[in-house]
């Protein structure tokens, strides 16, 4: 018999943060008087997401031990004699997994918020947004129905306007929060469109009764339409998971964010908002099974993203932005692997990508205020010997990302390459080559980052040119004579206690989430039709003998062959890469504007949508409704009184004629119509 989970404790883990936020946000603001200091807000604020996060452990200890929980906690409508509307918590494997690492990747960047945020007028504002941001998140991955996750998928949205626009004043930042919450609005357009049409083919918002009618919905075409009514539903369920995951062409929003405070970006980028998407497509694979047709436009809009974004790392200069086009990057090989119906080892990139990548974020934080705000790595170099807790953990995070043997991100990615390679889905080929490719590029631009940061001759102190974000009142830099200071124990700590996971969490966890039966009640694969799994499974002898065996294959030797072109360019021989800067110049403008991806958004979307809306207010709103209908009806009443008013000439004796003949006229029909009847 399956134990179960105490309801209480599960509702104190979203609660928690919850709390936080409101405490934080109402009475640490001018919104009531700033009743509350600094110091009481970041410890309210914090104790809250560390309570979620100790109990998020405990309930994941219990779900390894067999308990479980999928049950309804209050009503919130009744619509007819079927549909209830509800809120309620599935936690099992997949989703206790995920409220650790989401809990976790909150609490460090919490701590670390206290040094980074330390001189921002908007300190408990900035505490207010994360804990709530926390809260929207953990209801989305402990929900049973889809009307929780839409509430929480939301939520997250909402609350991310909120933090990249938390720097109000900067254009830049206004420009990015607009720019994230439209894009994510049309790829939300399409979720509700999926919801929608799995509530009108089951008449369900429940995930197993929903899944429990899935051959039902297999079995139907779109109303009016030979498509398959499942292939639709996929899809539109997968442009939300477009938006919020940040995939080709819904990605142009992500490396913007960066607009936001550092601490920020490690949020929605590492265990948040960015992996909402691989979640939701994981959960949903009694679905996804059934159609091929949506797994392969899963697989080929993941090569897309994974290949084409890791290109437009190798060009930036901001180091925040670097990291930002490697989270692109690695997103499409999670959605890689949904595509090839590996749902577990997207899982298990997107766990152990947590922790690298919160590092690498918040190791690019720790850089930003040793170098006072300067965020160009053109003015950096030889940061090693200033800061070197720094220096070490981002070497970890960067390790990890390049999938270098026995670290984390090593053990997952490659399971991704393999899940590939044995996949013959449609698209697979292109998929392939894609994360091939990609692991050369991935290894280059990551140490060109790591080596233009903390190797090669001193840069800083001096400004020949300004940053890409051209605020340089805001990234003013070292001044000549002054040197880069390691960061205050608040912001290493968190990079100690992330780097110790992203070293070792995948050598542990591999077996039992990736090859064992972690997974088998979250997860339906269908092995038969799609068994990249089973073979993945087949090839695996240990953690220990994988690593191995992978310094005799090609992905060990092209990471390797990134590394040293970028020791190569930007150590040794840094005339390099401006050379062929100079010879591929045209490349370079199409990888500088982004494949024009933002130019086309701006030109044909938004200057598109504001002609169309212009011809509608100029033809519809002041033609037609202020011209005919206002206007107009204010003349026809004019008109018809200009007539009634002849007939009104103030005489009695003229209103008593017309009088009679009225009433003579009704006496003579009355008349005719009764000698009509007697015939």
């Amino acid at each position: 018999m399956t134990a179960a989970l105490n309801t209480t404790l599960l509702i104190a883990i979203p609660l928690a943060p919850l709390f936080g936020a409101i405490i934080a946000g109402f009475f640490g603001t001018k919104f009531l008087g700033n009743l509350l200091g600094r110091k009481a807000c970041h410890r309210i604020t914090i104790f809250g997401v560390a309570v979620a996060c100790g109990l998020s452990i405990t309930v994941l200890l219990d779900v390894l031990a067999g308990a479980r929980f999928n049950g309804n906690l209050y009503e919130w409508m009744r619509l007819g004699d079927e549909l209830v509307l509800s809120i309620g918590f599935l936690i099992d494997p997949l989703s206790a997994m995920m409220m650790v690492v989401v809990t976790f990747v909150s609490l460090m960047v919490h701590i670390y918020t206290i040094g980074y945020m330390s001189e921002d007028e908007g300190y408990n504002r900035f505490f207010a947004y994360i804990s709530l941001f926390t809260f929207a998140m953990l209801m989305l991955v402990m929900s049973n129905n889809f009307l929780q996750l839409f509430f929480g998928w939301e939520a997250v949205g909402l609350v991310s306007y909120l933090l990249i626009g938390f720097w109000y004043t900067r254009p830049t930042a206004i420009f990015a929060n607009m720019k994230a919450f439209l894009v994510n609005r049309v790829g939300d357009f399409g979720f509700i469109l999926g919801i929608g049409l799995i509530l009108a083919s089951t008449g369900t918002m429940d995930y197993q009764e929903a899944f429990g009618q899935a051959e039902n919905i297999l079995a139907q075409n779109l109303p009016g339409t030979s498509w398959n009514l499942m292939t639709v539903a996929c899809i539109c369920l997968f442009i939300g998971a477009m938006g919020k995951s940040a995939q080709f062409p819904l990605h142009v929003w992500l490396p913007d964010s960066m607009e936001g405070p550092t601490p920020i970006s490690a949020l929605i980028h590492a265990a948040t908002m960015v992996t909402a998407g691989i979640f939701m497509v994981s959960r949903m694979s009694p679905f996804f099974e059934l159609s091929d047709a949506a797994l392969s436009f899963i697989l080929i809009i993941g090569s897309i993203t994974a290949l084409f974004m890791g290109f437009l790392g190798i060009v930036q200069n901001d180091i925040k932005r670097v990291v930002a086009y490697s989270t692109l990057s690695q997103l499409g090989y999670m959605t890689i692997a949904l595509g090839v119906s590996a749902y577990p080892a997207a899982i298990f990139h997107l766990m152990t990508h947590a922790f690298f990548k919160a590092l690498l974020f918040l190791g690019a934080g720790s850089v930003i205020m040793g170098m006072h705000h300067d965020q160009d790595m053109r003015r950096m170099g030889g940061l090693y010997k200033y800061m070197p807790i720094t220096w070490f953990t981002s070497l970890v995070g960067s390790l990890a990302l390049i999938g270098t043997p026995f670290f984390s991100g090593f053990y997952s990615k490659d399971s991704i390459i393999e899940a590939v390679a044995a996949s013959s889905i449609y698209g697979s080929t292109f998929a392939y080559w894609s994360v091939m490719i990609g692991v050369f590029v991935t290894a280059f631009y990551s140490f060109r980052m790591y080596f233009l940061v903390f190797h090669g001759k001193e840069r800083f102190g001096h400004h020949d040119h300004l940053s890409e974000h051209g605020h340089d009142e805001d990234h003013h830099g070292l001044a000549a004579g002054q040197k880069p200071h390691e960061s205050p124990w608040v912001v290493t700590l968190p990079l100690v206690l992330l780097a110790i996971p992203s070293a070792v969490l995948g050598f542990y966890t591999i077996e039992p989430m990736l090859i064992g039966d972690f997974f088998k009640e979250s997860i339906l694969v269908d092995s038969e039709a799609h068994p990249a799994m089973t073979e993945l499974s087949g090839m695996f002898h240990g953690a220990v003998a994988m690593a191995l065996h992978a310094t005799s294959t090609a992905v060990f030797w092209l990471a390797f062959a990134g590394v040293l072109c970028a020791a190569l360019f930007y150590l040794w021989m840094p005339q390099i890469p401006t050379a062929l800067a100079r010879i591929f110049s045209p490349l370079k403008v199409v990888l500088d504007n982004k494949y024009y991806l933002d130019t086309l958004n701006q030109v044909v979307f938004a200057k598109g949508a504001l002609f169309i809306g212009g011809s509608f207010w100029r033809s519809g709103d002041q033609k037609i409704i202020d011209g005919w209908f206002v206007n107009g009806s204010a003349k026809l009443v004019s008109w018809i009184a200009s007539i009634v008013r002849q007939v009104q000439s103030g005489y009695l004796y003229h209103y008593a004629f017309a009088m009679i003949v009225c009433v003579i006229g009704i006496m003579t029909w009355t008349l005719y119509t009764h000698l009509g009847s007697i015939k």
